[in-house]
Protein backbone atom coordinates (compact mmCIF):
# COMPACT_ATOMS: atom_id res chain seq x y z
CA UNK A 1 0.00 0.00 0.00
CA UNK A 2 2.87 2.36 0.76
CA UNK A 3 4.34 1.74 -2.68
CA UNK A 4 0.96 2.45 -4.28
CA UNK A 5 0.70 5.75 -2.38
CA UNK A 6 4.13 6.78 -3.61
CA UNK A 7 3.32 5.93 -7.22
CA UNK A 8 -0.03 7.68 -6.94
CA UNK A 9 1.59 10.86 -5.60
CA UNK A 10 4.24 10.64 -8.28
CA UNK A 11 1.61 10.52 -11.02
CA UNK A 12 -0.41 13.44 -9.65
CA UNK A 13 2.71 15.58 -9.12
CA UNK A 14 3.37 15.60 -12.84
CA UNK A 15 2.44 18.85 -14.52
CA UNK A 16 1.17 16.94 -17.56
CA UNK A 17 -1.28 15.00 -15.36
CA UNK A 18 -2.71 18.12 -13.78
CA UNK A 19 -3.02 19.89 -17.12
CA UNK A 20 -4.80 16.89 -18.66
CA UNK A 21 -7.27 16.66 -15.77
CA UNK A 22 -7.95 20.40 -15.94
CA UNK A 23 -8.47 20.35 -19.71
CA UNK A 24 -10.73 17.30 -19.49
CA UNK A 25 -12.91 18.95 -16.85
CA UNK A 26 -13.01 22.26 -18.71
CA UNK A 27 -13.94 20.59 -21.97
CA UNK A 28 -16.65 18.18 -20.82
CA UNK A 29 -18.19 20.25 -18.03
CA UNK A 30 -17.60 23.55 -19.83
CA UNK A 31 -19.27 22.36 -23.03
CA UNK A 32 -22.18 20.92 -21.04
CA UNK A 33 -22.64 24.25 -19.27
CA UNK A 34 -22.57 26.18 -22.54
CA UNK A 35 -25.08 23.79 -24.13
CA UNK A 36 -27.52 24.27 -21.26
CA UNK A 37 -27.02 27.97 -20.71
CA UNK A 38 -26.43 29.27 -24.21
CA UNK A 39 -25.68 27.23 -27.35
CA UNK A 40 -28.75 24.97 -27.39
CA UNK A 41 -31.24 26.12 -24.78
CA UNK A 42 -30.69 29.85 -24.64
CA UNK A 43 -33.71 31.81 -25.89
CA UNK A 44 -33.70 33.21 -29.40
CA UNK A 45 -32.10 36.63 -29.86
CA UNK A 46 -34.20 39.51 -31.06
CA UNK A 47 -32.51 39.44 -34.47
CA UNK A 48 -32.87 35.62 -34.67
CA UNK A 49 -29.10 35.37 -34.96
CA UNK A 50 -28.03 33.00 -32.20
CA UNK A 51 -29.15 32.49 -28.62
CA UNK A 52 -29.24 34.54 -25.43
CA UNK A 53 -27.34 33.50 -22.31
CA UNK A 54 -30.48 32.51 -20.42
CA UNK A 55 -30.73 28.76 -20.82
CA UNK A 56 -31.82 28.12 -17.23
CA UNK A 57 -34.94 30.27 -17.52
CA UNK A 58 -35.75 28.96 -20.99
CA UNK A 59 -35.45 25.32 -19.90
CA UNK A 60 -37.92 25.99 -17.10
CA UNK A 61 -40.31 27.48 -19.67
CA UNK A 62 -39.93 24.40 -21.85
CA UNK A 63 -40.66 22.12 -18.91
CA UNK A 64 -43.73 24.16 -17.98
CA UNK A 65 -45.09 23.87 -21.52
CA UNK A 66 -44.53 20.09 -21.56
CA UNK A 67 -46.37 19.43 -18.30
CA UNK A 68 -49.79 20.06 -19.80
CA UNK A 69 -49.84 16.70 -21.62
CA UNK A 70 -48.69 14.34 -18.88
CA UNK A 71 -49.33 10.98 -20.56
CA UNK A 72 -48.98 10.02 -24.22
CA UNK A 73 -52.41 8.98 -25.51
CA UNK A 74 -54.30 9.52 -28.75
CA UNK A 75 -56.08 12.44 -27.10
CA UNK A 76 -52.97 14.21 -25.78
CA UNK A 77 -51.12 13.74 -29.07
CA UNK A 78 -54.06 15.27 -30.93
CA UNK A 79 -54.17 18.12 -28.41
CA UNK A 80 -50.47 18.78 -28.91
CA UNK A 81 -50.86 18.88 -32.70
CA UNK A 82 -53.75 21.35 -32.46
CA UNK A 83 -51.75 23.56 -30.09
CA UNK A 84 -48.77 23.43 -32.45
CA UNK A 85 -50.85 24.30 -35.49
CA UNK A 86 -52.34 27.26 -33.62
CA UNK A 87 -48.83 28.51 -32.85
CA UNK A 88 -47.81 28.00 -36.46
CA UNK A 89 -50.88 29.87 -37.66
CA UNK A 90 -50.11 32.72 -35.25
CA UNK A 91 -46.60 33.01 -36.68
CA UNK A 92 -48.00 33.14 -40.20
CA UNK A 93 -50.47 35.83 -39.15
CA UNK A 94 -47.71 37.96 -37.60
CA UNK A 95 -45.61 37.68 -40.75
CA UNK A 96 -48.58 38.72 -42.86
CA UNK A 97 -49.69 41.66 -40.72
CA UNK A 98 -46.42 42.88 -39.22
CA UNK A 99 -43.93 41.77 -41.84
CA UNK A 100 -42.15 39.56 -39.33
CA UNK A 101 -42.88 37.22 -36.46
CA UNK A 102 -42.47 38.30 -32.85
CA UNK A 103 -39.63 36.85 -30.79
CA UNK A 104 -42.07 35.80 -28.05
CA UNK A 105 -44.25 33.74 -30.40
CA UNK A 106 -41.21 32.21 -32.10
CA UNK A 107 -39.79 31.24 -28.72
CA UNK A 108 -43.05 29.63 -27.63
CA UNK A 109 -43.05 27.74 -30.93
CA UNK A 110 -39.51 26.51 -30.29
CA UNK A 111 -40.38 25.49 -26.72
CA UNK A 112 -43.21 23.24 -27.89
CA UNK A 113 -40.89 20.28 -28.49
CA UNK A 114 -41.93 20.02 -32.15
CA UNK A 115 -38.82 18.13 -33.25
CA UNK A 116 -39.55 15.16 -31.00
CA UNK A 117 -43.23 14.95 -31.93
CA UNK A 118 -42.54 15.37 -35.64
CA UNK A 119 -40.13 12.43 -35.47
CA UNK A 120 -42.82 10.44 -33.69
CA UNK A 121 -45.40 11.23 -36.37
CA UNK A 122 -43.05 10.32 -39.21
CA UNK A 123 -42.35 6.97 -37.57
CA UNK A 124 -45.89 6.02 -36.60
CA UNK A 125 -48.00 7.69 -39.32
CA UNK A 126 -45.88 7.57 -42.50
CA UNK A 127 -48.97 7.37 -44.73
CA UNK A 128 -50.02 10.86 -43.56
CA UNK A 129 -46.78 12.46 -44.76
CA UNK A 130 -47.25 14.57 -47.88
CA UNK A 131 -44.53 14.71 -50.50
CA UNK A 132 -45.60 18.16 -51.65
CA UNK A 133 -45.02 19.55 -48.14
CA UNK A 134 -41.46 18.25 -47.73
CA UNK A 135 -39.13 21.16 -47.12
CA UNK A 136 -42.09 23.52 -46.73
CA UNK A 137 -43.24 22.68 -43.23
CA UNK A 138 -42.88 19.86 -40.75
CA UNK A 139 -45.47 17.09 -40.64
CA UNK A 140 -46.98 18.43 -37.42
CA UNK A 141 -48.00 21.57 -39.27
CA UNK A 142 -50.44 19.99 -41.71
CA UNK A 143 -51.48 16.56 -40.42
CA UNK A 144 -55.14 16.20 -39.42
CA UNK A 145 -55.21 15.66 -35.65
CA UNK A 146 -58.30 13.42 -35.81
CA UNK A 147 -56.38 10.82 -37.81
CA UNK A 148 -53.77 10.34 -35.05
CA UNK A 149 -55.26 7.28 -33.39
CA UNK A 150 -54.07 3.87 -32.21
CA UNK A 151 -50.66 5.17 -31.22
CA UNK A 152 -49.46 2.11 -29.30
CA UNK A 153 -50.72 -0.37 -31.89
CA UNK A 154 -48.92 1.67 -34.53
CA UNK A 155 -45.75 1.62 -32.46
CA UNK A 156 -45.79 -2.18 -32.38
CA UNK A 157 -46.28 -2.22 -36.14
CA UNK A 158 -43.45 0.28 -36.65
CA UNK A 159 -41.04 -1.86 -34.59
CA UNK A 160 -41.99 -4.94 -36.60
CA UNK A 161 -41.59 -3.08 -39.89
CA UNK A 162 -38.20 -1.69 -38.88
CA UNK A 163 -36.91 -5.15 -37.99
CA UNK A 164 -38.08 -6.48 -41.35
CA UNK A 165 -36.43 -3.64 -43.26
CA UNK A 166 -33.22 -4.19 -41.26
CA UNK A 167 -33.20 -7.86 -42.21
CA UNK A 168 -33.74 -8.92 -38.60
CA UNK A 169 -36.18 -11.75 -39.15
CA UNK A 170 -36.83 -15.23 -37.82
CA UNK A 171 -35.20 -16.08 -34.49
CA UNK A 172 -33.51 -12.68 -34.22
CA UNK A 173 -36.84 -10.89 -34.68
CA UNK A 174 -38.53 -13.08 -32.08
CA UNK A 175 -35.69 -12.44 -29.62
CA UNK A 176 -35.89 -8.66 -30.02
CA UNK A 177 -39.68 -8.63 -29.81
CA UNK A 178 -39.48 -10.55 -26.51
CA UNK A 179 -37.38 -7.68 -25.14
CA UNK A 180 -39.87 -5.17 -26.55
CA UNK A 181 -42.78 -6.94 -24.81
CA UNK A 182 -41.43 -5.69 -21.46
CA UNK A 183 -41.96 -2.03 -22.45
CA UNK A 184 -44.74 -0.65 -20.26
CA UNK A 185 -47.58 1.46 -21.64
CA UNK A 186 -48.91 4.15 -21.62
CA UNK A 187 -45.87 6.42 -21.71
CA UNK A 188 -45.52 9.40 -19.41
CA UNK A 189 -44.88 12.62 -21.35
CA UNK A 190 -43.16 15.78 -20.19
CA UNK A 191 -40.38 17.80 -21.83
CA UNK A 192 -38.14 15.33 -23.71
CA UNK A 193 -35.52 17.50 -25.42
CA UNK A 194 -33.27 17.91 -22.37
CA UNK A 195 -33.04 14.16 -21.89
CA UNK A 196 -32.40 13.68 -25.59
CA UNK A 197 -29.43 16.06 -25.50
CA UNK A 198 -28.06 14.36 -22.38
CA UNK A 199 -28.41 10.76 -23.55
CA UNK A 200 -27.84 11.01 -27.28
CA UNK A 201 -24.89 13.39 -27.37
CA UNK A 202 -23.38 14.46 -24.04
CA UNK A 203 -23.03 11.04 -22.39
CA UNK A 204 -22.61 9.05 -25.58
CA UNK A 205 -19.53 11.17 -26.45
CA UNK A 206 -18.16 10.97 -22.90
CA UNK A 207 -15.71 8.19 -23.73
CA UNK A 208 -14.26 9.89 -26.80
CA UNK A 209 -12.89 12.70 -24.64
CA UNK A 210 -11.79 10.46 -21.77
CA UNK A 211 -9.78 8.28 -24.17
CA UNK A 212 -7.55 11.19 -25.18
CA UNK A 213 -6.60 12.30 -21.67
CA UNK A 214 -6.29 8.77 -20.25
CA UNK A 215 -3.95 7.89 -23.08
CA UNK A 216 -1.75 10.96 -22.48
CA UNK A 217 -1.41 10.35 -18.73
CA UNK A 218 -1.21 6.55 -18.55
CA UNK A 219 1.02 5.98 -21.59
CA UNK A 220 3.95 7.29 -19.53
CA UNK A 221 3.16 5.21 -16.46
CA UNK A 222 5.65 2.46 -17.36
CA UNK A 223 7.36 3.82 -20.47
CA UNK A 224 8.10 7.06 -18.67
CA UNK A 225 10.67 5.29 -16.49
CA UNK A 226 12.81 4.79 -19.60
CA UNK A 227 12.26 8.36 -20.72
CA UNK A 228 13.34 9.65 -17.28
CA UNK A 229 16.30 7.21 -17.12
CA UNK A 230 15.08 5.82 -13.79
CA UNK A 231 14.93 2.15 -14.82
CA UNK A 232 18.46 1.28 -13.51
CA UNK A 233 17.56 2.87 -10.17
CA UNK A 234 14.36 0.82 -9.95
CA UNK A 235 16.35 -2.40 -10.24
CA UNK A 236 18.27 -1.53 -7.07
CA UNK A 237 15.25 -0.82 -4.87
CA UNK A 238 14.18 -3.14 -2.08
CA UNK A 239 10.79 -3.66 -3.70
CA UNK A 240 10.62 -6.35 -6.37
CA UNK A 241 9.51 -5.51 -9.88
CA UNK A 242 6.26 -7.37 -9.34
CA UNK A 243 5.33 -5.20 -6.38
CA UNK A 244 6.28 -2.07 -8.27
CA UNK A 245 4.33 -3.17 -11.35
CA UNK A 246 1.29 -3.93 -9.21
CA UNK A 247 1.54 -0.48 -7.63
CA UNK A 248 1.66 1.12 -11.07
CA UNK A 249 -1.34 -0.90 -12.24
CA UNK A 250 -3.33 0.16 -9.17
CA UNK A 251 -2.25 3.75 -9.73
CA UNK A 252 -3.52 3.66 -13.29
CA UNK A 253 -6.85 2.19 -12.18
CA UNK A 254 -7.17 4.71 -9.35
CA UNK A 255 -6.44 7.63 -11.67
CA UNK A 256 -9.07 6.40 -14.14
CA UNK A 257 -11.67 6.18 -11.38
CA UNK A 258 -10.72 9.60 -10.04
CA UNK A 259 -10.87 11.33 -13.42
CA UNK A 260 -14.17 9.66 -14.29
CA UNK A 261 -15.65 10.57 -10.90
CA UNK A 262 -14.69 14.24 -11.18
CA UNK A 263 -16.19 14.54 -14.64
CA UNK A 264 -19.32 12.54 -13.76
CA UNK A 265 -19.99 14.62 -10.65
CA UNK A 266 -19.73 17.81 -12.69
CA UNK A 267 -22.08 16.50 -15.40
CA UNK A 268 -24.64 15.28 -12.85
CA UNK A 269 -24.56 18.56 -10.92
CA UNK A 270 -25.23 20.53 -14.10
CA UNK A 271 -28.03 18.15 -14.98
CA UNK A 272 -29.66 18.59 -11.58
CA UNK A 273 -29.31 22.37 -11.75
CA UNK A 274 -30.72 22.76 -15.25
CA UNK A 275 -32.97 19.75 -15.83
CA UNK A 276 -33.73 18.65 -12.28
CA UNK A 277 -35.24 15.19 -11.98
CA UNK A 278 -38.40 15.84 -13.97
CA UNK A 279 -39.02 13.19 -16.59
CA UNK A 280 -36.69 10.55 -15.15
CA UNK A 281 -39.47 7.96 -15.36
CA UNK A 282 -40.31 8.65 -19.02
CA UNK A 283 -39.60 5.59 -21.18
CA UNK A 284 -36.80 6.02 -23.67
CA UNK A 285 -39.36 5.33 -26.39
CA UNK A 286 -40.34 8.99 -26.03
CA UNK A 287 -36.98 9.75 -27.63
CA UNK A 288 -37.14 6.96 -30.21
CA UNK A 289 -40.44 5.16 -30.71
CA UNK A 290 -38.89 2.03 -32.21
CA UNK A 291 -36.48 1.53 -29.30
CA UNK A 292 -37.10 -1.90 -27.74
CA UNK A 293 -35.35 -1.47 -24.38
CA UNK A 294 -37.73 -1.53 -21.38
CA UNK A 295 -35.89 1.41 -19.79
CA UNK A 296 -36.82 4.83 -18.50
CA UNK A 297 -34.58 7.88 -18.87
CA UNK A 298 -32.85 7.40 -15.52
CA UNK A 299 -32.06 3.76 -16.23
CA UNK A 300 -30.66 4.68 -19.65
CA UNK A 301 -28.50 7.36 -18.03
CA UNK A 302 -27.17 4.89 -15.45
CA UNK A 303 -26.38 2.46 -18.26
CA UNK A 304 -24.50 5.10 -20.24
CA UNK A 305 -22.47 6.15 -17.20
CA UNK A 306 -21.67 2.50 -16.45
CA UNK A 307 -20.72 1.97 -20.09
CA UNK A 308 -18.33 4.92 -19.99
CA UNK A 309 -16.80 3.86 -16.66
CA UNK A 310 -16.21 0.22 -17.62
CA UNK A 311 -14.96 1.31 -21.03
CA UNK A 312 -12.54 3.76 -19.41
CA UNK A 313 -11.20 1.03 -17.11
CA UNK A 314 -10.83 -1.31 -20.07
CA UNK A 315 -9.04 1.39 -22.07
CA UNK A 316 -6.74 2.09 -19.12
CA UNK A 317 -5.70 -1.58 -19.17
CA UNK A 318 -4.87 -1.38 -22.88
CA UNK A 319 -2.88 1.85 -22.43
CA UNK A 320 -0.88 0.39 -19.54
CA UNK A 321 -0.07 -2.68 -21.66
CA UNK A 322 1.35 -0.50 -24.44
CA UNK A 323 3.21 1.58 -21.88
CA UNK A 324 4.79 -1.55 -20.41
CA UNK A 325 5.78 -2.97 -23.79
CA UNK A 326 7.22 0.24 -25.26
CA UNK A 327 10.29 2.10 -24.08
CA UNK A 328 9.06 5.21 -25.88
CA UNK A 329 6.02 6.74 -24.20
CA UNK A 330 5.14 8.65 -27.39
CA UNK A 331 4.82 5.34 -29.24
CA UNK A 332 2.68 3.99 -26.40
CA UNK A 333 0.48 7.07 -26.67
CA UNK A 334 0.06 6.72 -30.44
CA UNK A 335 -0.79 3.02 -30.18
CA UNK A 336 -3.31 3.75 -27.45
CA UNK A 337 -5.03 6.46 -29.47
CA UNK A 338 -5.06 4.16 -32.51
CA UNK A 339 -7.05 1.57 -30.55
CA UNK A 340 -9.81 4.05 -29.82
CA UNK A 341 -9.78 6.64 -32.59
CA UNK A 342 -8.71 4.33 -35.43
CA UNK A 343 -11.93 2.27 -35.44
CA UNK A 344 -13.97 5.47 -35.01
CA UNK A 345 -12.53 6.86 -38.24
CA UNK A 346 -13.66 3.80 -40.23
CA UNK A 347 -16.76 2.97 -38.21
CA UNK A 348 -19.33 3.62 -40.94
CA UNK A 349 -17.08 2.66 -43.87
CA UNK A 350 -16.62 -1.04 -43.10
CA UNK A 351 -18.94 -4.06 -43.29
CA UNK A 352 -21.55 -4.31 -40.54
CA UNK A 353 -19.89 -7.32 -38.89
CA UNK A 354 -16.61 -5.40 -38.56
CA UNK A 355 -18.44 -2.29 -37.34
CA UNK A 356 -20.05 -4.32 -34.57
CA UNK A 357 -16.67 -5.86 -33.73
CA UNK A 358 -15.21 -2.38 -33.33
CA UNK A 359 -17.96 -1.62 -30.81
CA UNK A 360 -16.46 -4.24 -28.50
CA UNK A 361 -13.21 -2.30 -28.17
CA UNK A 362 -12.80 0.00 -25.14
CA UNK A 363 -14.35 3.45 -25.64
CA UNK A 364 -15.18 2.79 -29.30
CA UNK A 365 -18.85 1.81 -29.07
CA UNK A 366 -21.59 3.97 -27.63
CA UNK A 367 -23.86 3.67 -24.64
CA UNK A 368 -26.65 4.98 -26.88
CA UNK A 369 -26.92 1.45 -28.29
CA UNK A 370 -29.78 1.03 -25.80
CA UNK A 371 -31.85 2.90 -28.40
CA UNK A 372 -30.94 0.44 -31.18
CA UNK A 373 -31.72 -3.14 -32.14
CA UNK A 374 -28.18 -4.34 -32.90
CA UNK A 375 -27.38 -7.92 -31.95
CA UNK A 376 -24.47 -10.35 -31.91
CA UNK A 377 -24.88 -13.97 -32.99
CA UNK A 378 -22.69 -16.14 -30.78
CA UNK A 379 -22.75 -19.92 -30.34
CA UNK A 380 -26.13 -20.18 -32.02
CA UNK A 381 -27.78 -17.52 -29.86
CA UNK A 382 -28.61 -13.85 -30.39
CA UNK A 383 -27.42 -11.34 -27.80
CA UNK A 384 -28.65 -7.75 -27.77
CA UNK A 385 -25.59 -5.53 -28.22
CA UNK A 386 -25.92 -3.45 -24.98
CA UNK A 387 -25.48 -6.68 -23.00
CA UNK A 388 -22.07 -7.26 -24.59
CA UNK A 389 -20.58 -3.86 -25.35
CA UNK A 390 -20.68 -2.85 -21.68
CA UNK A 391 -18.68 -5.85 -20.39
CA UNK A 392 -16.35 -6.94 -23.20
CA UNK A 393 -14.25 -3.71 -23.22
CA UNK A 394 -13.79 -4.03 -19.46
CA UNK A 395 -12.78 -7.68 -19.85
CA UNK A 396 -10.24 -6.72 -22.54
CA UNK A 397 -8.65 -4.24 -20.13
CA UNK A 398 -8.48 -6.83 -17.34
CA UNK A 399 -6.84 -9.34 -19.68
CA UNK A 400 -4.19 -6.76 -20.58
CA UNK A 401 -2.96 -6.30 -16.99
CA UNK A 402 -1.03 -9.56 -16.57
CA UNK A 403 0.82 -9.21 -19.93
CA UNK A 404 1.61 -5.62 -18.92
CA UNK A 405 3.35 -6.80 -15.74
CA UNK A 406 5.26 -9.55 -17.54
CA UNK A 407 6.15 -7.31 -20.47
CA UNK A 408 7.58 -4.66 -18.19
CA UNK A 409 9.55 -7.29 -16.28
CA UNK A 410 11.23 -8.43 -19.48
CA UNK A 411 12.07 -4.85 -20.37
CA UNK A 412 13.54 -4.20 -16.94
CA UNK A 413 15.80 -7.21 -17.21
CA UNK A 414 17.25 -6.17 -20.55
Amino acid sequence: MELFKLEHKKLWRKTSTRICVLLCLLYIIGISFMVYQWMTYGSIKGNYNGHNFDGYENIKNCQTYGRKYGVLTDETLQEWVRDYQQLSALLDEERRTQGKESVETRQQYQNSGWSMVNSMLATLYPELERADMLGVTVMSGYVEAEKLTGIYERREKAVDTFLEISGQTGAERDYLLRINEKVKEPFSWVWVEGWRTLLSSQLSEFGIVLALFLAIVLSALFAGEWHDNTSPLLLTTRNGWKNLAAAKILTGIAFTLELFSMVAVGVILLQLIYLGTEGWDMPIQMMKMIAIAPMNMLQAEIYEFAFALLGALGFAGVVMLFSALCKNHVLALLLSLAVSYGPMAFHEKVPMWLEKTFDLLPLVGSGSDVFRTNTFHLFGHYIWSPYLIIWVPFAIGVLCLRPAVKGWARRMRV
